[in-house]
């Protein structure tokens, strides 16, 4: 399976492990080491480290990049300061989601970090729209990225650069070494806890991990399995579930990240139409009442009848319940209705509750 499956710098590094291989969206991905629960939970309470070198990293220079980002992304690029990042969405002129992106702005270029599955997808469409001012470059193969999460990450970290990480604040990066390895630390995530994303050079990946997994506290390795629990513990939406070309920003909750007033840009139209008349549906988060675990496409039931559609669910290790985010009717998605979904034709008692699920301390 393996030599079909694009690896990333650190899959032989995987493999020595001992974890348990898979193809996620074309790569060769670890899935768990010691299991997803002892996993995430290590996330939760000390520090757990991932390879998403599988992400896609383009470069954006040129003297009409922070126009060009303006038109296509939805969030507002002018408000970002040097050093800064900012979560946002490429969409289509129809309102719906191509991709959602991190957006970091530097000295002299912009840095669109995009999900896997949709590098060349993302690279096609952005070039469709780029002006001869514009120099836009993917960089994802020559880029290895490391997510070092929890509540003990800056600790362990902070031992091997000399980078001051207590004064980086959330969305923020710096240029810094780790552990020697000329580095790009920026203080983001996709767990719900605080943590780092490591950017540096694929040749240096592999040392850079192993360095990584000697720091103290020791992480714990980590797959995508509990990097998937996790972001539903903290409610965020994964590309291909909660959205995508036919669900908009404003569908699925995310209007905070859609700057309506910042001028002209590719979807504006169509999600201020969509925002004066209200959207048909709504995502909900959702917490089983009886035990069982809620999968994505899970049927929603009020009273006998379908009123929507799990996107994805599952048991939460830290909050020991399951839990689902739904695509219902407005009225519904409301925190305290008492709903269904339909596990293996049976439906579990559900209700709706306010979202994220889970939300570190402070």
């Amino acid at each position: 399976m393996s030599a079909e499956l694009l690896r990333t710098p650190l899959a032989a590094e995987h493999e020595a492990l001992g974890a348990r291989m898979v193809d996620f969206a074309g790569w060769y991905m670890p899935v768990q080491y010691e299991g997803v629960i002892a996993e995430h939970l290590a996330v939760r309470t000390s520090v757990g480290l991932f390879d998403v070198s599988h992400m896609g990293e383009f470069v954006v220079r040129g003297a009409g990049a922070l126009e060009f980002l303006q038109q296509v992304t939805t969030n507002d690029v002018s408000r970002l300061a040097i050093g800064q990042a900012q979560y946002s969405l490429l969409c289509l002129p129809s309102g719906g989601v191509v991709d959602d992106v991190i957006v970091y702005r530097f000295v002299d270029h912009f840095l669109v970090v995009v999900n896997a599955a949709n590098i060349g997808k993302d690279f096609a469409w952005l070039g469709e729209y780029r002006s001869p001012d514009v120099m836009l470059e993917d960089r994802s193969a020559d880029t290895a990225l490391l997510a070092l999460q929890g509540p003990r990450a800056e600790q362990a970290l902070q031992s091997l650069t000399p980078a001051p990480l207590r004064e980086l604040r959330r969305f923020r990066a710096v240029d810094a070494p780790v552990a020697g390895v000329a580095a790009t630390i920026a203080r983001t995530g996709y767990t719900g806890e605080d943590g780092f994303e490591i950017f540096c050079r694929s040749g240096d990946a592999a040392a850079l991990w192993r360095r990584l997994l000697d720091a103290s506290p020791t992480p714990e390795p980590c797959g995508l399995g509990a990097r998937d629990t996790l972001r539903l513990e903290a409610a965020l939406p994964l590309y291909g579930h909660e959205m995508n070309e036919q669900t908009t920003p404003l569908v699925a909750g995310l209007e905070r990240f859609v700057r309506l007033d910042k001028g002209p840009f590719l979807a504006r139209e169509r999600l201020l139409a969509q925002q004066a008349r209200g959207p048909a549906r709504r995502l909900a988060g959702l917490e089983l009442v009886d035990r069982g675990v809620p999968r994505a496409e899970c049927v929603v039931v009020r009273d006998g009848a379908i009123v929507g559609r799990v996107t994805s669910g599952t048991y939460a290790p830290y909050l020991q319940r399951g839990i689902a985010l739904a695509y219902v009717a407005p009225a519904l998605a409301e925190p305290g209705h008492d709903l269904g979904v339909v596990v293996r034709e049976r439906a579990l008692r559900a209700r709706t509750v306010p979202v994220p699920f889970y939300r570190r301390a402070a």
